[in-house]
């Protein structure tokens, strides 16, 4: 059961980032947009993360309520440490969720509007490249549960060349998500080309922020490279990955979108693999003192099967909504006779 538990808590993970991404990626493309077109990006979008936008949050909470019931030295240990970043990502969900709501539903439509948009704009811009902070904090062995100092155990442990160059990684790969997901919703030859040139750029700042990564890491001795590089499997994922990249390149230029959101759903899906393969069981590196296991640092037997049997019993409920939710936004309405 614990390893049913370990592969919910992996995709969780793992849908959060493809749908969390691209909800948040769609608020960095109008970010990025011109004034002249981020009324039209802004358009393309609402029609585009109509279908993710309210349900994608469901695939933290189910993370976080993994790592509560399940690890709870884990989830300690990340929520006092780390909850500097924490806070600061929380807030700019809510914020960027109460900002969209407000802007599409709200009555009177006066100067707020424009506090609304950059409210949604920023947060879409902040949260993302939190997450990718605690991420790279979670894993530079930054963490220090011996620290005395209020700088050394709450400040340190996250902000530093490393973790902040995953948060931009990050960033970059959620405006990466958006691009790709959103081209498939234009409904002009003008608008699909507009966001292929979208996908280009951001697919190239992620290549670039990806450097960074692997520059930060080589600086503060990480062994990022040994993690992606260090056995077959994670070796076999990076090559899939690049492969990957090279056929979206082509399908972009060529003009056919027909793969592209399911390639870009592989290449993060490999990435992700090939990093927490060699990582396993290890999921959160401490300073001095080794790492935290989900093996090792689990909770008790009972409470393990308890929460396995909870998650595969709400799949049951819970998949088939989403598919249906998904279902919904899609159906293309019925030509009137």
């Amino acid at each position: 059961m614990l390893y049913v538990v370990m592969a919910y808590l992996w995709a969780s993970i793992l849908l959060y980032v493809l749908m969390g991404g691209a909800d948040f990626g769609a608020g960095i493309l109008e970010f990025l947009s011109t004034r002249k077109s981020k009324d039209q990006t802004r358009r393309v979008m609402y029609r585009a993360i109509g279908p993710i936008w309210e349900a994608n949050h469901m695939w933290l909470i189910i993370a976080i309520v993994i790592l509560f019931v399940g690890f709870p030295v884990i989830y300690a240990t990340v929520s006092v440490y780390l909850h500097i970043p924490l806070t600061i990502m929380l807030l700019g969900i809510v914020a960027r969720g109460t900002a969209f709501s407000f802007r599409n539903y709200d009555a009177v439509q006066d100067k707020m509007q424009v506090v609304y948009s950059k409210t949604f704009m920023y947060s879409s811009v902040i949260t993302p490249l939190f997450l990718g902070i605690i991420a790279g904090s979670a894993v530079s062995g930054k963490i220090d549960p011996e620290a005395t100092h209020f700088l050394d155990a709450y400040i340190f442990s996250w902000l530093g060349f490393f973790p902040v160059s995953v948060g931009v990684f990050t960033a970059t790969i959620c405006g990466f998500l958006a691009a790709i997901f959103i081209i498939g919703e234009t409904k002009t030859e003008t608008e699909r080309q507009r966001f292929i040139q979208k996908a280009k750029h951001m697919s190239l700042a992620a290549i670039a922020a990806a450097a960074l990564v692997l520059i930060a890491a080589y600086q503060e001795q990480i062994p990022l490279a040994h993690w992606l590089f260090g056995n077959p499997i994670s070796i076999a994922c990076v090559v899939l990955a690049a492969l990957s990249l090279t056929w979206m390149w082509v399908s972009l230029f060529r003009g056919s979108t027909r793969w592209l959101r399911i390639i870009a759903g592989a290449q993060i899906t490999l990435l992700l693999v090939a990093i927490t393969y060699e990582h396993y069981p290890v999921l959160i590196n401490l300073k001095n003192t080794g790492g935290l296991s989900l093996l090792l640092h689990k909770g008790s037997d009972k409470t393990i099967h308890a929460l396995a049997v909870a998650l595969l019993v709400g799949s049951i409920f819970i998949l088939p909504a989403l598919f249906y939710l998904l279902y919904s936004f899609n159906k293309q309405e019925e030509p009137a006779h």
